[in-house]
């Protein structure tokens, strides 16, 4: 009977011898394996704990290549494997895996999608608010120069000029104001020389002497016009009206210079160069 099994059978027993062939070849490969792997143990263990140099390097890697490998062969032979019926319910089984497979990878997707996308709106209403902020900011600077484009007054050039004449009128006024009071206060402090004197003979000398005599005022006054009128040569020559006391008090307090070359020649001091 079981030789008319074998011979009714003869793609099993073909597909038994190939299993069969397959199965030492993987062993003896696995052998070979395990031999190279000893053999690296042993230059290891020669080695000791010195550190590997980068020639090592890659028998390391066939090391651990060797260890992974002999874990996957242990596996393997621990189990069988199962040859799974081709028929209809187990393709429908094995299609609804796929497909619950890939509806949770779509799930995932899906998420990612609505997270980044709740990110999105949230930086559009962000983006938003601040556009409105600016355009509000905008408006209120619009009115505002608005409001001061019409608060511009023009100037005509008639207004300027009646401006300018009213500044220069105060100015002159202002000027004469005080030029009467330091006429004023030379008169009162720094007066011409007293004519009633006892002595007859002195008094008589100073009535010839002060008849033509100037006040301060009128000498400091002299000196001004002449510094503004004749600026290259502002020296005025001295006469007999000038007292001679007033001369060496104007020289001695800087207010006058004697001309360098004449002596008999004084000018003002430019105070306002």
């Amino acid at each position: 009977m079981s030789v008319n099994q074998q011979d009714l059978d003869p793609d099993s027993t073909t597909d038994m011898e190939d299993v069969t062939n397959a199965e030492e070849e993987l062993i003896k490969e696995c052998e070979e394996m395990w031999k190279d792997m000893e053999e690296y143990q042993k230059k290891l263990s020669l080695v000791g704990t010195e550190t590997l140099t980068d020639s090592n390097a890659q028998l390391s890697l066939l090391i651990m290549q060797a260890k992974c490998l002999t874990a996957e062969l242990n596996q393997w032979q621990k189990e069988s494997p199962e040859i799974i019926p081709l028929n209809e319910e187990v393709l429908v089984t094995l299609g609804k895996e796929e497909f619950q497979k890939l509806r949770h990878d779509l799930e995932l997707v899906l998420s990612t999608i609505q997270s980044k996308n709740e990110k999105l709106k949230e930086d559009l209403e962000r983006e938003q608010q601040w556009l409105d902020e600016q355009q509000q900011i905008l408006e209120s600077l619009n009115v505002l120069h608005n409001e001061l484009k019409h608060q511009i007054v023009t100037f005509s050039e008639s207004r300027i000029f009646d401006e300018l004449k009213t500044k220069m009128h105060d100015i002159k006024e202002y000027k004469e104001k005080l030029l009467i009071t330091l006429g004023e206060f030379l008169e009162d402090h720094f007066p011409l020389p007293d004519r009633n004197v006892k002595k007859k003979k002195k008094k008589k000398n100073i009535q010839e002497s002060t008849a033509q005599l100037i006040t301060l005022h009128e000498m400091l006054e002299i000196l001004l016009n002449r510094l503004f009128d004749v600026p290259h040569d502002p020296y005025v020559k001295i006469s007999d009206s000038f007292w001679p006391p007033y001369i060496e008090l104007l020289l001695r307090n800087g207010i006058a210079l004697r001309h360098p070359e004449d002596p008999t020649r004084i000018r003002l001091e430019a105070f306002h160069q």
